[in-house]
């Protein structure tokens, strides 16, 4: 079976035209990663592709590894498990509920064995003492950590930079656990300042867990960069009335569906940006759409609820 990851992606760059952009004076491209595999999502993909040749390289047959009921982790994870004959296993933080949600059910369908775990339990994700424990319980899998970020994530999304053609002056990606941003900094050719867009609360952890990412790293990371706080909507997967009605009109007007939780966030902060003058005239941007649409089918309906209030 053809291994996934064989070919590079260089997935589009698409130039953005709005009222926003035009009157800051800069121009705008999304790098479409949401194009990079119909089941293996945007920076999942990347995350994924060298942690799944060291386990290969490894000999392990199976991937465990741990995220939400909405992960879009998991659900790529899954697919991809099932496209290159791996067992997966998902650690689930939160109870059980049936029926299961699209993403939870996608990820069964795909052979993934689904273990849930309360909230504070799962707070040990990275514990020693309770990997081992999973390790005695579950065998001698290769375990990928929540979101896909390790030392293993950070080559393939670093690969992303050399597929950009064009000169530009800042790179944006929404942030999570903080692989993507530290990959994208790694990968750097060129002086230009990486943005990353916080979807989750918190002023520094972020920043921690970046700098502990290109710590690891052998070459000496002298790229600029800087996370913007401003823009999380209160939380992870958490939106308001003016998110939804955005994603619902950026999608209308350009015809590129955005994810609830990372992507439109991200996007949304950068026309706000541009409107409270940021960037200076002349400068361009590059946005990473880091794809997660998967997230769209199970928030569809608080989406809808929002904008028709």
């Amino acid at each position: 079976m053809q291994y996934i990851f064989d070919q590079q992606p260089n997935t589009p760059l698409v130039q953005l035209e709005t009222p926003e952009i035009r009157q800051a004076g800069i121009r705008l491209f999304i790098k479409r990663d949401d194009q990079i595999h119909p089941l293996v999502s945007g920076n999942k993909w990347r995350k994924l592709k060298y942690n799944l040749q060291e386990a290969r390289k490894q000999n392990k047959k199976c991937i465990l590894s741990f995220g939400g009921a909405f992960s879009n982790h998991i659900y790529s994870l899954a697919a991809a498990g099932k496209i290159w004959n791996f067992e997966t296993i998902g650690i689930i933080r939160g109870e059980e509920t049936t029926p299961l949600n699209a993403t939870l059910a996608f990820a069964k369908d795909c052979g993934m064995q689904l273990h849930y775990i309360n909230r504070e339990s799962y707070r040990n994700k990275n514990d020693p003492e309770f990997l081992e424990n999973l390790k005695s319980q579950f065998g001698d899998c290769y375990f990928v950590p929540e979101g896909g970020t390790n030392s293993f994530s950070l080559p393939g999304v670093a690969e992303l930079v050399s597929e950009i053609d064009i000169p530009f002056d800042y790179i944006c990606t929404p942030v999570g656990t903080g692989g993507t941003m530290a990959g994208l900094i790694s990968g750097m050719q060129y002086n230009a300042t990486v943005l990353g867009f916080a979807s989750l609360k918190g002023e520094n952890y972020l920043e921690t867990e970046i700098q502990q990412l290109l710590k690891n790293l052998p070459d000496k990371i002298n790229t600029a960069w800087q996370l913007i706080h401003q823009y999380h909507f209160g939380g992870y997967a958490k939106i308001n009335r003016d998110l939804a009605l955005f994603i619902c009109n950026f999608e209308q007007k350009y015809q590129i569906p955005l994810d609830p939780v990372y992507t439109s966030k991200m996007l949304y902060g950068i026309l706000d940006m541009c409107c409270n003058g940021y960037f200076e005239k002349g400068k361009t941007i590059i946005a990473l759409h880091t794809g997660g649409l998967q997230g769209l089918a199970g928030m569809k309906n608080k989406i809808n609820k929002l904008i028709s209030t």
